[in-house]
Formats: structure tokens, sequence, C-alpha cells
């Protein structure tokens, strides 16, 4: 049986850090592809990825709903990526030479891109579903509401994510 978020928290900060592990294992695809859709790039992600468990182990004390870890750990991936973003954006500026390039795996941009843009609520379900592969019953008891519910935001948030899709061929032809 698989534990919940809180039982591997709770064993951190009481003195077993490396059961930090099994929430790495749990979210680091959930978190690559949300980070890979922020930054355009899977390198970057992986950097980010990494910044944000770091950020998180060392401020697991802090976390008052042990429930949300989730959320939590979204919102540090966010600052992560905003930082990297701004970084960025002051390297070009100061005409720096960009690092050196590193050949990237063939990401399918689109489709990342397309589920940044879901609202919060879609999003999250669609990260849990298809890159933390979790079933709608775990994500209903994670999320703590009912599997109707996130049956159809699942829904949802597929028409959308056509629709997103679809906009985005128009665009190109």
């Amino acid at each position: 049986m698989a534990e919940s978020d809180r039982y591997y928290i709770d064993q951190c900060l009481n003195g077993r850090p490396d059961e930090f592990r099994h929430l790495v294992r749990r979210y680091q695809a959930v978190l690559s592809a949300y980070l890979t859709a922020r930054l355009n790039s899977r390198t970057a992600a992986e950097e980010a990825a990494q910044e944000t468990f770091v950020r998180a182990y060392f401020g697991l004390s802090e976390l008052k709903k042990r429930r949300s870890f989730y959320s939590w750990l979204l919102g540090i991936a966010h600052r992560v990526a905003k930082e990297q973003l701004r970084d960025q954006k002051r390297l070009a500026q100061a005409d720096c030479p960009p690092k050196q390039a590193y050949e990237e795996e063939k990401v399918d941009l689109d489709l990342e891109k397309a589920i940044a843009r879901l609202p919060d609520s879609y999003r999250q379900i669609v990260l849990l579903r298809f890159y933390a592969g979790r079933s709608c019953s775990q994500i209903a008891a994670q999320l703590d509401m009912p599997l109707g519910t996130v049956t159809k935001q699942l829904s949802r948030a597929y028409a959308k994510l056509r629709q997103f899709l679809s906009d985005e061929k128009e665009v190109q032809r």
C-alpha cells in the first residue's frame, strides 16, 4: 500500500530524511512536465525541479498543511521557474554569451504549453493523472474531492487541451 505524503513528511521531520526520496519519486514526472512547459527547456526544467525539491526538503518544517504538499511543491516550483526566467532575461540583457548548448530530446512542447494554459484546477488533475500515473480515485483521495468531480474536470480539461492544440495548428498554417 502506498503511504500518504503526510506519512513521508512526518518521517522526514522525525529524523528519517531518506524517506523524502519517496516524495521525489512520486512527484518528479509531474514537476518536470510543469516546469518544462513554463521554461520551454527540458534541461532548465530538470535544474529547476532539483532546486524545487531541495527547497522543499529544507522547508518541510514550514509546511503547515501536510495534506497540501503537492500544491505547496508546485508553489515552490513556480517561484523557482520565475527566478530562472528572470536570470535568463538578465543574462540576455547583459549580452553575455549563452551557456553551452545541450542537445535536448524532442519534447512535445505544444502539448506541455497547452497543459500550462489550463486553469489550475484542471492542470493539477491532468498532471497527476498522466505524469504521476494516478488513477482518478487516487486523485480524488489526494485532493479530497468527489470522484465524479475529478472525472468531470478531467473531461473538461481534455476538451480544453483539444481546443488549445487545434488553435495552435490553425496559427501554424
